[in-house]
């Protein structure tokens, strides 16, 4: 049978402590023993089902962990208290000093700006390649190299990641591949197509309603236990760990995750084709003109549609300012970063989420000072909001 991520997490069930439908939250930061060698016997992490210390584990971050990695097909996952707590954490513990990254060059800013700005404090180096250019992403491998990073739809560009094709690259210099799938909840599942490590910022799509911050890392049991070591994990050494009662929240959340997302996708794909009809230049997997339109199809879990994101091309900064401020005045969305609300975000990338990289940078990947980045909403009826959008274009002579 076809792998389904959304099968996988309504299989789950969990039973709150009185029989409640939701598992009982968990809200104690310590747990206690009855007896000192089981105590002793967990901090050795060898008590199956034990608590020890919330920064360790808790119940309520467990249930949530077994249900990402069930959706992502892994064999456990860590949640954390932001995307960039899980990210960070997973570089650090696949790293030390003098190793090398191979990343996209279009990645989220606050990844470009820890990989470019940060780790070589750490003596941990980054080169920044063109991920569907394979022949540049194998050059840039060197003998230091320990990790592939790249983003299954990139972050603001959707540039689409050959992940079964980096596998290959990954596996063939014994590296990481490791793969933010933040951008494509359900439609790809990075885990099946050979990724080691799959990240998601559960800010976004996963949680959806703009009240959480929060993130996982999926991957082995191996890997994971590695990250929660008390002597050397860095996500146990260095502290990002989610709150029990936010873990409660997003596990309700996920439940409705693979009706939210049919409706990101069919609504974005109106959108688009309606945009690039009208003479916009247009990015959007979901389209014949975008350069990664099939490898996409190929890779997708057909039912959940092209995902929620697509770019225009306002023309320039002005433009792209006074038509986001006119959508915000006429109820058609807000302007703001983040994404995956149910009301429609946007915001021009180069100067906000993609800030962090230089403006030279911006350019030299194609990221231009017009562009503004949509995370289109739940809209019931998207021709309205189509005719609303038109609207607000033709009066700043956008189209």
């Amino acid at each position: 049978m076809k792998f389904n991520p959304a099968d996988q997490i309504q299989d789950l069930q969990y039973f709150g402590e009185f029989g409640g439908v939701n598992p009982s939250i968990s809200d104690s930061s310590t747990y206690t023993f009855l007896s000192a060698k089981t105590m002793f016997d967990t901090f050795e992490g060898n008590a199956e089902g034990c608590y020890l210390y919330s920064r360790h584990s808790s119940p309520s971050n467990l249930y949530l962990g077994e249900a990402l990695a069930a959706m992502e097909g892994t064999e456990a996952a860590n949640v954390a208290a932001s995307g960039m707590g899980a990210i960070t954490p997973v570089l650090l513990q696949l790293c030390q000093s003098g190793d090398h990254i191979v990343s996209s060059r279009t990645i989220y800013g606050g990844t470009y700006a820890f990989l470019k700005n940060f780790a070589p404090r750490l003596n941990i180096s980054t080169s920044f390649v063109d991920i569907t250019n394979l022949e540049k992403v194998e050059a840039a491998v060197t003998s230091e190299t320990k990790v592939l990073y790249c983003e299954a739809v990139s972050n603001p560009l959707l540039e689409v990641a050959d992940i079964e094709a980096l596998s290959r690259i990954a596996k063939k210099h014994n590296l990481q591949l490791v793969v933010d799938n933040t951008f494509s909840p359900l439609a790809i599942s990075p885990g099946k197509l050979g990724a080691d490590v799959v990240i998601h910022s559960l800010t976004k799509f996963i949680n959806g309603s703009s009240d959480t911050v929060g993130g996982v890392t999926c991957g082995s049991q191996e890997f994971i236990n590695s990250l929660r070591s008390v002597n050397d994990g860095a996500s146990m050494l260095l502290g990002p760990t989610m709150d029990s009662l936010r873990a409660a929240s997003i596990l309700k959340n996920l439940r409705t995750l693979h009706i939210r997302i049919k409706q990101h996708s069919k609504n974005a794909l109106y959108l688009a084709e309606k945009f690039e009809a009208d003479g916009l230049k247009t990015v959007y997997p979901g389209l014949k003109s975008h350069p990664s339109h099939e490898l996409y199809k190929a890779m997708m879990n057909e039912e959940y549609g092209f995902g929620g994101m697509l770019t225009i091309d306002a023309g320039s900064i002005d433009k792209a300012n006074a038509l986001m401020e006119m959508m915000q005045e006429n109820n058609l969305g807000y302007l703001a970063v983040s994404l995956g609300f149910y009301k429609t975000l946007f915001s021009a990338p180069g100067s906000s989420t993609s800030s962090e990289i230089p403006e030279e940078e911006q350019k030299e990947m194609g990221l231009s000072d017009g562009l503004i980045r949509f995370s289109i909403g739940l809209d019931n009826d998207i021709h309205r909001t189509y005719e609303m959008m038109k609207s607000c274009m033709l009066k700043l002579d956008v189209l």
